[in-house]
């Protein structure tokens, strides 16, 4: 499953204003729930206990919290872009400003769920990808940067 196929643009928030972590997942439960037909305490509660497990702050300004959700029927996913960083005791002790959250469904195997994380996870360690999300001005934008990269890694490397 392509990263495209996981994100509608509906999903997606530039410009979010937060200013602490849990405020940053609130918005996140808000947006899932308006997309995804669910309730915004329940994606909240689940990125809460998730977030109590470990941090989901992978490192360079990115984090990526993740829930299973009852009443999902696939992989969805939620991309925000803070105005501000925020402390999200990440592994490098650096703010986050970007966050994909990716949601599955409650009765799925991980093994899905486990890949589509580690491909965002791989996506978002290119600097030159988090700099074009940084800098991209509407969600339509947003969406094509993160879309292009099966091309990306399977693209042969100049000589």
């Amino acid at each position: 499953m392509q990263i495209g196929e996981l994100l509608d643009r509906s999903a997606i928030s530039l410009r979010v204003s937060a200013a602490t972590k849990r405020k940053a997942l609130a918005v996140i439960a808000e947006i899932a729930a308006r997309n995804f037909g669910l309730d915004a305490g329940e994606v909240l509660d689940a990125l809460t206990a998730r977030e109590q497990a470990g941090s989901t702050g992978v490192g360079h300004g990115v984090a990526a919290p993740h829930a299973r959700l009852e009443g999902l029927k696939r992989l969805r996913g939620v991309f925000v872009r803070l105005e501000h960083a925020v402390d999200f005791d990440s592994v490098d002790d650096q703010p986050v400003d970007l966050i994909f959250a990716l949601f599955a469904p409650k009765e799925a195997t991980g093994v899905e769920h486990l890949r589509a994380l580690a491909r965002v996870s791989r996506l978002l360690r290119q600097s030159e990808l988090r700099q074009q999300l940084r800098q991209a001005r509407t969600a339509d934008a947003i969406h094509a940067l993160l879309s292009q990269e099966p091309a990306q890694a399977h693209r042969p490397s100049a000589a």
